[in-house]
């Protein structure tokens, strides 16, 4: 009992030191930082653009970010059930997958050629 009564103590006094330390410094404002212009355009798009056409009776969804097209949604007539083609390397192979698990795709992008 006497143990925690005197590290309480300790701890207490560490941080009335510390909070005595903080007052004394004299804290200067920062500088107003200026917002971005309102035309502002980033060249890292967070959405995907996703455009729907009709092949055949088949309604493909295409997602395109920053114009390069990495996934299609093929959605057959009559209710049938959607499949998705993935982009799996820059070659132009395709995979399909059907349900709400996405497959196992090893990355295969280049990043260098040399």
């Amino acid at each position: 009992m006497k143990i925690q009564n005197t590290t309480k103590a300790f701890l207490l006094a560490i941080a009335f030191v510390s909070l005595n330390a903080i007052a004394e410094k004299k804290l200067e404002p920062l500088e107003d930082v200026k917002p971005p212009p309102k035309n502002f355009e980033s060249d890292i798009v967070d959405e995907p653009q996703i455009t729907i056409t009709k092949k055949g009776e088949d309604t493909v969804e295409e997602y395109r970010i920053n114009g390069e097209l990495y996934m299609m949604k093929v959605t057959p007539p009559a209710g049938g059930p959607s499949y998705y083609l993935l982009k799996e390397d820059q070659d132009g192979g395709w995979a399909r997958y059907d349900g709400p698990s996405q497959p196992l795709t090893v990355p295969k992008w280049v990043i260098f050629r040399f």
